[in-house]
């Protein structure tokens, strides 16, 4: 089951985090993965390290003329993972507060990067009636949350929403469109220290399965999502978070 052998996909933001293991568990399944990075040193660094089933293709995914130069040098894209994001600032920042400048990047890349990425990809994924689009977004949008986060949440939000309308729209030609929205998830960051210890304990005790989530975590939603299995499953925003509220 969730054999991906002989389908190629392309992780974006895949040079770290949740997006190198997503395309470590896709790999294990048995697909080429495409490692997209903005900083082409992380994405062919990151390619090294998963090996033969995978190649570095940098790109800026807010850039649409960048994301379709590098999607062209493919031989196709069977998956599509859209995880590249902007978290939200380290430090909490009310919208009465936040300066209008720092406004668009929440939306350039969690928004526009997810549709320069679709329209890259789609056609071809209809032409062959095979495809399988997934978009990793954050419990953020889709419930409200008093903790400075409301760009960021509404670029997500954004993001679920055309999932369930294009899931619609490309269902008959054999696509499917669905969002994995996460939970509170280990942060690189967090190597070391007590206070970052601390950090993580606080954390993880809040949340009913008593840790954080992985980059494994997400790689086996997708590697799911992906499959001929899920075939049925379309236009879902799933939340992927231990157990965590999610309204």
């Amino acid at each position: 089951m969730f054999d991906l052998s002989g389908r190629s996909a392309l992780v974006t933001g895949g040079g770290r985090g949740v997006g190198l293991g997503i395309a470590r568990v896709l790999i294990d399944a048995g697909a080429t993965v495409f490692v997209n990075d903005l900083v082409a040193e992380r994405a062919e660094a990151a390619a090294q390290a998963l090996g033969a089933g995978a190649r570095a293709l940098p790109f800026d995914v807010t850039d649409f003329e960048d994301v379709e130069r590098a999607v062209g040098e493919t031989t196709g894209i069977d998956i599509l993972v859209n995880n590249a994001g902007i978290p939200p600032a380290m430090r909490p920042v009310q919208f009465r507060t936040m300066p209008r400048d720092e406004w668009a990047p929440y939306v350039d890349v969690n928004l526009y990067g997810v549709l320069n990425c679709v329209k890259a990809t789609l056609e071809p994924m209809c032409e062959r009636g095979w495809g399988r689009i997934i978009t990793i977004s954050s419990g953020s949008g889709m419930h409200g949350d008093n903790i400075g986060v409301s760009i960021y949440a509404a670029g997500k939000g954004a993001g679920i929403a055309f999932m369930r309308h294009l899931a619609l729209e490309c269902a008959s030609a054999g696509v499917t469109a669905n969002t994995i929205a996460l939970g509170m998830m280990e942060r690189e960051a967090q190597t070391g220290g007590e206070e970052a210890r601390t950090v993580t304990k606080t954390m993880a005790s809040r949340i009913p399965v008593g840790r954080l989530g992985a980059p494994d975590d997400v790689g086996y939603a997708c590697a799911y999502l992906a499959s001929n299995e899920a075939s049925w499953l379309t236009g879902q925003t799933i939340p992927l978070n231990g157990g965590s509220k999610t309204s």
